[in-house]
C-alpha cells in the first residue's frame, strides 16, 4: 500500500512537471518516467545550450578596452549586456529555450522544487533558484528545505536567499574575527596539531612558513627550515623583532599599515576623502614616497551639496601629494582613462563598508536588488588583479552581519580571484580606523559623519565591524570569466509582489518595473544613483 501511495504521488508530480515545464522550452522530455529519467536526458542537451550562451556573448558593447584589459571588465559589460537585452526585445522575438547561464537540468530541478513547495506563480523564488548551480540546487532537494510561505516579515524568496547564502557560506571562514595562522589553517585545512605547532613559532619562523609553505612539501619540514632560516636584510621592515610571538606580530603589522613605502596606494568609495587624508597624513609620517590616489564615486558637484568640506579636503590631500578622482567606478577602472599605465602599479588599495546604494521598497537583502552587491564585490577584484602588484594588500571594512555586501561577496569574490585571505582584523582595532565616515548618499546632507565616536552610525554595533585583509598572490594560470550574479529580467520585475510592488498594480507596476529596471542599467554602466 505504501508503495502504491508512492507513485501515486510521482505520478502526480510528474504531471504537474509536464504540464509546466512545456513553457520553460523541456518540450522534449513529456514521454520520460521519473524525475531521474528528465534530469538525465536534461544534462545529455547542456553542450548545446552552452554553444548558444557562447555565441549570444560574442559582439561588441561600444566600449574600447585595451587587449590586456579585457578580462579585468568582461564581467562588467557582460552584465551590462543581459540588462540591456530587456531593452532590445522584440515582440515576436524567438524565445530561449533555457534561461541564460543554464542547463536544462538545472531548469528541470528548479521546477521540480517550485512543484514541491507550491510556489510555481512566485517569479522572484524561482529568480533565487536559478541562480544556483546543479550541485547547490540538489543540496536543497536533499535537504527537504521549504521556504516559509507564511512567515510575516520576509517573503519566500527572502528566506531562500539567505538560506542560499548561508548553504555557501558554511564553506567559507566565518565573518568575525580571524588571526592570521586561522586563515592560514583554513585556506590549507591544517588540523589542530598543525597549528599547535605554528603558534609556538617565533615572528621570523611563522613568517617564513607562511611566505613559503605550498602544501608540496610536509609542514614539519617547513618549520625545520624555518628555524634555520637567517633574513639576508634584518634592517628591513618585516624582519623586525624576529623572536617576538608569531602570530600577535604578524598581526601588529596588518594593524599598524606598514604597508610598501614605494609603492602607490588607492583609495575607492571615499565619499567624503577623510579616509583618504588619515591615509595621506599617515604615508607621509613614516616617509613613504608611494602616491596615495583618492577616489569618490559621486561627481565633484555633488560631492561640494553634501559635504561643505569637500574642497578643503581635497586641497590638504593635494599638499600631500596625492591624486584625487571623482566618477570613479571600481569595477571598470580598466577603462578609466585615469588609470591607464597603472597596471601592477598598486602595493595596498582600501574600500571602506562597500555598498551598492540602498532600493527605496527593498531591504538590501532582498533578492531584486541583492544581486548588485555580490557582483560589485566580484568585479571589484576581478579588476584588481592587473593593477594591484603581486604581494600588494587589499583591505575592505565592513560589518560581519552586513546583509547587503555580506562577507561572503568580500571573502568570496577575493578568493576566487587569486587573493589570499591573511586576516580578519576588528575595525577598532585598526591604526586607521578613527575618520569621518559618511553614508555615500542623500543622506550625508543632514547627518554629518564623526571622527570621534561615528554618530551617524549608533544603530552599528562598532564591535561588529572588520576589516578582511588580502594579499595578491597570482599563480599564473589563466581564470575563467568571472562568475556574476544575474539580475532579475524586466519580466520579472513586472510580476514582482515584493517590496514596493506590493500595492501597485497595471500600468503603475509596469512604470515601476521598468523605472527599476532603468536605475540598474545606469548603474552598471559606470553612473551613480542616489
Amino acid at each position: 500500500a505504501g508503495m502504491a501511495a508512492e507513485e501515486v504521488a510521482d505520478a502526480e508530480l510528474q504531471a504537474a512537471l509536464d504540464e509546466a515545464l512545456p513553457e520553460e522550452g523541456l518540450e522534449g522530455l513529456e514521454g520520460m518516467e521519473g524525475m531521474e529519467g528528465m534530469e538525465e536526458a536534461a544534462a545529455a542537451e547542456e553542450p548545446a545550450e552552452e554553444e548558444a550562451d557562447e555565441d549570444e556573448d560574442e559582439g561588441g558593447d561600444g566600449v574600447e578596452v585595451d587587449e590586456h584589459l579585457k578580462d579585468a571588465v568582461e564581467g562588467s559589460l557582460r552584465l551590462k549586456r543581459l540588462l540591456s537585452r530587456d531593452d532590445d526585445a522584440q515582440p515576436g522575438a524567438k524565445k530561449r529555450k533555457v534561461p541564460y547561464g543554464m542547463t536544462q537540468a538545472q531548469v528541470t530541478k528548479v521546477q521540480k522544487l517550485l512543484i514541491k513547495w507550491g510556489l510555481m506563480p512566485d517569479v522572484v523564488v524561482k529568480h533565487v533558484l536559478e541562480q544556483q548551480t546543479l550541485e547547490e540546487l540538489e543540496e536543497i532537494d536533499k535537504c527537504n528545505y521549504a521556504p516559509d510561505k507564511f512567515n510575516m516579515w520576509k517573503s519566500p524568496a527572502e528566506l531562500l536567499a539567505r538560506f542560499c547564502q548561508e548553504m555557501k557560506e558554511r564553506k567559507l571562514p566565518g565573518g568575525g574575527q580571524i588571526d592570521v595562522l586561522s586563515a592560514f589553517k583554513f585556506k590549507w585545512k591544517l588540523d589542530m596539531v598543525a597549528d599547535k605547532k605554528l603558534r609556538a613559532l617565533s615572528h621570523k619562523g611563522l613568517r617564513y612558513v607562511l611566505s613559503n609553505y605550498d602544501g608540496t612539501t610536509g609542514l614539519d619540514d617547513i618549520i625545520t627550515e624555518a628555524q634555520a632560516y637567517e633574513p639576508e636584510d634584518e634592517n628591513e621592515t618585516i624582519n623586525a623583532v624576529p623572536t617576538a610571538p608569531g602570530v600577535s606580530t604578524i598581526g601588529r603589522f596588518c594593524r599598524l599599515e606598514l604597508i610598501d613605502p614605494l609603492a602607490d596606494a588607492a583609495v575607492f568609495g571615499d565619499a567624503n576623502l577623510t579616509f583618504a587624508l588619515k591615509l595621506a597624513k599617515h604615508r607621509k609620517a613614516l616617509g613613504h614616497v608611494g602616491r596615495v590616489i583618492a577616489t569618490t564615486f559621486e561627481d565633484l558637484e555633488t560631492l561640494r551639496e553634501r559635504y561643505k568640506e569637500i574642497d578643503e579636503s581635497i586641497k590638504i590631500l593635494e599638499d600631500h601629494y596625492a591624486e584625487v578622482y571623482h566618477g570613479v567606478d571600481c569595477t571598470r577602472i580598466a577603462i578609466d582613462p585615469r588609470f591607464k599605465d597603472m597596471e601592477n602599479t598598486l602595493g595596498a588599495v582600501y574600500y571602506n563598508f562597500p555598498h551598492s546604494g540602498a532600493v527605496s521598497g527593498f531591504f538590501d537583502g532582498h533578492p531584486v536588488v541583492n544581486w548588485r552587491h555580490e557582483n560589485l564585490m566580484r568585479l571589484f577584484f576581478r579588476a584588481l588583479r592587473f593593477f594591484v602588484k603581486p604581494g600588494g594588500w587589499v583591505k575592505v571594512a565592513s560589518n560581519m552581519g552586513a546583509v547587503g555586501v555580506r562577507y561572503s561577496y568580500i571573502v568570496g569574490g577575493a578568493i576566487e580571484n587569486e587573493f589570499t585571505h591573511v586576516e580578519t582584523m576588528q575595525f577598532l582595532e585598526w591604526h586607521l580606523h578613527r575618520y569621518g565616515r559618511s553614508y555615500g548618499d542623500k543622506r550625508d546632507v543632514y547627518k554629518r559623519p564623526d571622527a570621534k565616536n561615528n554618530e551617524s552610525y549608533n544603530a552599528q554595533r562598532a564591535e561588529s565591524d572588520m576589516v578582511y585583509c588580502f594579499r595578491y598572490a597570482p599563480t599564473g594560470e589563466t581564470l575563467g570569466p568571472q562568475q556574476i550574479r544575474l539580475p532579475p529580467t524586466l519580466k520579472t520585475l513586472k510580476q514582482c509582489t515584493d517590496g514596493p510592488f506590493k500595492s501597485v498594480y497595471g500600468p503603475a507596476k509596469d512604470n515601476l518595473a521598468q523605472s527599476l529596471h532603468n536605475r540598474f542599467v545606469t548603474e552598471v554602466s559606470g553612473t551613480h544613483v542616489g
